[in-house]
């Protein structure tokens, strides 16, 4: 049988300062939820302004109590990323969680796959994660600790086609956490990898309506039979930013039904 989808509360994610990259949409905002449900104190960053503050307003409004604030730009640009790290100390007190879920795909063959794409998809999914982990570390070696969790992917884990740049970069992210949870457990900081599957989120509503992800074939080929959803993962991010996993870190942890199980 299979059991409905139940969030549970973790220990000592009250008062906790988020920064949320991506925070806006998708799985980035079913953290900002999943958080602000265990009262962490909230920085959504991304590049939409317009989808920031629509974003935030949900937010407050579903929680009054929350403490929600807002830092417009890109992952891309060290100016930006550091900016955000400062609004979230400075306005909180501290930054003792990043969440790194800017991200872009990028599913082209690979013998069409443009230099100027190639280079997209690894300045945003991997130089633009290392550019955050770095500067929120900066703040967390500085106030004795945090946790970094790093959004990857289960393509990050296993080969695919046609997914030549998305593959290397979300690898990439998974060795980076690796190295950045043995490099920084001194300094009391974890590193984490969550690498989802196909998630239903509106982006990949989008692509099943177009035609470019087969439904059928996604939950026939997942021995769970569905797609999962956006709270899924978050309730992983919240066990793992927890004191419940103060003894987990340089880890890559699938959330997938079982897809990469099942093999090729």
């Amino acid at each position: 049988m299979t059991r409905a989808f139940a969030p549970a509360t973790y220990p000592g994610l009250a008062g906790r300062a988020v920064l949320n990259t991506g925070g806006a949409r998708g799985i980035g905002y079913a953290m900002a939820r999943a958080f602000a449900r265990h009262g962490a104190y909230l920085m959504l960053m991304d590049r939409d302004a317009d989808a920031l503050a629509g974003a935030a307003a949900t937010l407050r409004a579903d929680f009054p109590d929350a403490r929600i604030a807002v830092h417009a730009g890109s992952v891309t640009e060290e100016a930006d990323v550091a900016a955000a790290c400062d609004a979230c100390a400075e306005s909180f007190g501290s930054l003792d969680i990043l969440l790194t879920n800017a991200g872009i795909s990028m599913n082209r063959p690979s013998l069409d796959l443009s230099p100027a794409d190639w280079r997209r998809a690894i300045d945003v999914n991997l130089t633009g994660t290392f550019l955050c982990a770095q500067a929120a570390a900066r703040h967390m070696k500085a106030q004795g600790g945090g946790v970094i969790l790093n959004t990857a992917s289960m393509w990050g884990l296993s080969a695919s086609a046609n997914r030549a740049a998305y593959c290397a970069s979300k690898a990439g992210v998974i060795s980076l956490t690796e190295v950045l949870a043995d490099e920084w457990a001194a300094h009391g900081i974890r590193v984490n990898a969550i690498c989802p599957g196909y998630i239903r989120t509106a982006l990949t509503d989008e692509l099943i309506a177009d035609g470019k992800l087969d439904l059928a074939a996604i939950e026939a080929r997942t021995p769970q039979g569905r797609m999962g959803t956006p709270e899924e993962v978050a309730e992983m991010a919240v066990y793992l930013a927890s004191d419940a996993a103060v003894f987990i870190t340089g880890h890559a942890h699938l959330a997938d039904g079982g897809f990469r199980a099942r093999g090729f």
